[in-house]
């Protein structure tokens, strides 16, 4: 479900969630970490979706060992890709709005960029 533009924006701190964009090694931030906040809505609207397909895959490894048809695990599967690529473009469509708009108002767009055409070459491979 597309969100709204008032979702877009971010709320109050306390329902906005903090992270890094930042490459952790052993779950460090790096020097060029850049925190910043999320909208609630679509974090939760993410966590959601994420929480489905989880018991969808469930599901799938339920229907491997009880022998299910193969075509049948094959729909599944299917369809765990499709809801995987819808929460790619939440995510993809929050970081836009969120993320990259604030990294050019902050006149760090350029490096947000490339983290994001970065990105997506690894999603798209």
């Amino acid at each position: 479900m597309p969100m709204t533009a008032s979702e877009h924006h971010p709320l109050p701190p306390a329902h906005a969630v903090e992270h890094s964009h930042a490459r952790t090694e052993d779950r460090l931030p790096c020097a060029d970490a850049h925190p910043h906040v999320h909208n609630e809505v679509a974090v939760r609207q993410i966590v959601n979706r994420l929480s489905r397909i989880e018991g969808h895959v469930r599901g799938i490894k339920t229907m491997v060992q009880e022998n299910q048809p193969c075509p049948d695990v094959l729909v599944q599967i299917a369809a765990v890709r499709g809801a995987l690529d819808r929460v790619a473009r939440i995510i993809f469509d929050e970081h836009l709005t969120s993320c990259i708009a604030r990294a050019a108002q902050d006149g760090n767009i350029e490096h947000e960029i490339d983290e994001l055409k970065a990105a997506l070459d690894r999603f798209l491979r």
